[in-house]
């Protein structure tokens, strides 16, 4: 699943260390989302859509696997 998190989170001038800080896990986490190594937990996806202010849609784009 690809991301616009990276985009997002600087679009915002925050850091990596920020962000994790702000949604309560660990920078290894936040790059491993941005990298699109890691798919969030439906509640982490959550809290960062309310985080940056618009809905997971927005943030995650999901493409059907053959």
């Amino acid at each position: 699943m690809e991301n616009l998190v990276r985009d997002k989170r600087m679009a915002l001038g925050m850091t990596q260390d920020e962000l994790s800080e702000m949604l309560n896990v660990s920078r290894q986490t936040i790059i491993s989302l941005e990298k699109g190594r890691y798919n969030p937990s439906i509640t982490l996806a959550f809290k960062i859509s309310k985080l940056f202010n618009c809905t997971i849609e927005d943030i995650f784009i999901y493409e059907e696997e053959d």
